[in-house]
């Protein structure tokens, strides 16, 4: 065993760990909504910026096209998003939010507020911005 690497102390494990910890948490405050924290990414990126092709929603929120197809299908049957060609280009599908789908911004921001806020407990605004710079640059630098 190498006692020069603890997995405990390793960047990617923690973050890795959090990110999951973290997705499990909103994946049980959003449930009493019907949407998943996958869904959950894709109504986010629509809520601030609509009309967004599924390639740009694949790249923006970090999944690959066909399991974004498939949280589009579903947001889709949810009456939250609805898809229709581009007319500039016909081959991309520009997704929207319907009513109901900016409705839910209401709905559910207020519980992803608060599972946030009870992770980042005694963590203060400039530590939170620091992890967040630092996270950045390392994300940065795997390019």
């Amino acid at each position: 065993m190498d006692a020069g690497f603890s997995l405990d102390r390793s960047l990617g494990y923690v973050v890795n760990r959090t990110a999951l910890r973290l997705e499990a948490a909103l994946a049980r405050e959003l449930a009493p909504h019907g949407v998943t924290p996958q869904q959950w990414a894709v109504l986010n990126r629509l809520w601030e910026q609509d009309g967004l092709s599924q390639a740009e929603l694949a790249e923006r929120t970090f999944k690959d096209p066909p399991n974004t197809a498939r949280i589009l299908a579903r947001l889709e049957r949810k009456g939250f998003v609805t898809r229709a060609p581009d007319p500039d280009d016909r081959r991309v599908q520009l997704v929207r939010l319907t009513d109901e789908g900016r409705g839910r911004r209401g709905v559910l921001v207020p519980p992803a507020r608060a599972l946030l806020a009870r992770a980042l407990r005694g963590v203060s605004d400039h530590e939170r911005d620091l992890a967040l710079d630092v996270l950045g640059r390392v994300d940065a630098n795997l390019d």
